[in-house]
């Protein structure tokens, strides 16, 4: 059982693992060795209560498919075992995530000062820029 809460879990019959051959540097070992891991959770066929899985299809994410189903590839270690558990606990993290609603934005105003502030510093700005202008010079020159 992946545990997701206190009160949701995921049976471990549900997660597709397959172990495959690593890419990248790692001489003799990368070739002879099937160590990364290929995962795939299928959100529809999931045990997971409905609202779980409407969050996770509504998620904008590249490891997740069309058709539902979220895939993770895992290849950070040289064992496994241990891109096993790196593949099984981004998952959890993704589907926590998941879950955690953001606040909505408040829109607020600027307050009178803060306008006034700025305008303030606008102007000295620009009164700035004047005085470095020689004598007698416009503004259009």
């Amino acid at each position: 059982m992946i545990h997701i809460s206190s009160t949701v879990a995921i049976p471990e019959d549900e997660i597709e693992i397959q172990a495959i051959r690593a890419q990248g540097a790692g001489g003799q070992n990368v070739n002879k060795v099937s160590t990364a891991i290929h995962l795939r959770f299928d959100i529809h066929a999931s045990s997971l209560p409905e609202r779980y899985k409407k969050r996770l299809l509504r998620l904008n994410d590249h490891r997740l498919t069309q058709e539902g189903v979220i895939i993770i590839k895992a290849q950070k270690h040289r064992s496994q075992e241990k891109n096993k558990a790196d593949a099984l606990e981004r998952l959890q993290d993704l589907i926590r995530q998941a879950m955690v609603v953001q606040k909505r934005r408040k829109a607020t105003k600027p307050t009178v000062a803060s306008q006034q502030k700025r305008v303030e510093s606008k102007k000295k700005r620009g009164q700035m820029k004047v005085w470095r202008k020689k004598p007698g010079q416009s503004f259009e020159d």
